[in-house]
């Protein structure tokens, strides 16, 4: 009994999406909309969120230290920097291995090589747990005795800390609306469909129909709006991504911003859309089904 019913739900869902073919496009390109704009959002949030990880990496600054401080006094010192909250580690260098890491990362051309190390100044390099209290971490090191000066560049990681932040909310407002609107579009459509087969339905029930076997066919006719949908949606921000991707490369925009390379999230996207096409049709018809099971 279980495998005929399914075979009718799915022999009439499809009927009927194809028997109100304009209210079944309507509903088609909404989800295709909700969906794109939705992923567009979330690429370029999860775009920033990989690289302030990378910059979570490297979220340090350099502290430098008195000159006139021994080396017992920049134990000490060290101890207390280690203990200013929000610190993950302080590493100590001297102004001789801070001069040979420099030859090393810019290679021995002469400039480095030559230069004199009273120069430079010993140093800890000072890495931070949280990247949004960068700052305020910076300035309670620097308040501290013995700290002659500091070089930072987190206010990069903090600036996208606050951009992804702003695209994950306007992201999810974005979504709620037009998740609100696709649901109000395709239950329109089923409800249509329904309509027009009020005095049937009121007579499958009458006949002892159960409410699962009539709805059944309604919720198969929204999730297949649903999956359509999340497909060309899919497809759709297959294109607009590489387009954009291509296009930002081209011009040398954002030089140090690392883009993420769409067939390496592909199956992400696609689950993602699936499961909200799948989602956004099967409670349009649910909510579009409901008044008309009242006999």
């Amino acid at each position: 009994m279980k495998r005929i019913n399914i075979g009718y739900f799915i022999k009439e869902g499809f009927l009927s999406v194809f028997s109100h073919g304009l209210m079944s496009f309507a509903a088609v390109c909404m989800i295709v909309a909700c969906l794109v704009i939705m992923g567009s959002f979330s690429l370029l949030a999860k775009n920033v969120d990989v690289n302030l990880k990378q910059l979570e990496d490297d979220n340090e600054f350099l502290v430098y230290i008195d000159e006139n401080y021994t080396d017992v006094q920049i134990a000490q010192l060290q101890k207390q920097v280690e203990a200013v909250d929000n610190v993950a580690s302080v590493k100590f260098s001297t102004r001789e291995e801070a001069k040979a890491n420099l030859v090393e990362k810019y290679g021995n051309n002469g400039l480095y090589a030559t230069m004199p190390d009273e120069v430079l100044r010993d140093r800890f390099s000072v890495h931070v747990v949280d990247l949004e209290r960068f700052t305020e971490t910076v300035d309670a090191v620097c308040a501290l005795p013995g700290v002659a000066g500091h070089r930072a560049e987190g206010e990069l990681a903090e600036g996208f800390v606050a951009v992804r932040n702003a695209v994950t909310a306007l992201a999810w407002v974005l979504i709620a609306i037009l998740a609100a609107v696709s649901l109000f579009i395709i239950a329109n459509t089923i409800r249509l469909a329904t309509f027009t087969r009020r005095e049937e339905i009121a007579i499958m029930k009458m006949c002892g129909a159960t409410d699962g076997f009539v709805r059944g066919p309604f919720i198969v006719e929204g999730l297949i709006l649903g999956l359509m949908g999340a497909l060309v949606a899919f497809l759709l921000q297959w294109v607009v991504y590489g387009a954009v991707c291509r296009a930002i490369i081209t011009s040398g925009a954002l030089a140090l911003f690392e883009l993420l390379e769409f067939s390496d999230i592909w199956n992400w996207v696609l689950g993602v859309f699936v499961a909200a096409g799948a989602a956004i049709g099967a409670l349009g018809s649910g909510f579009a089904i409901r008044r008309f099971l009242q006999v």
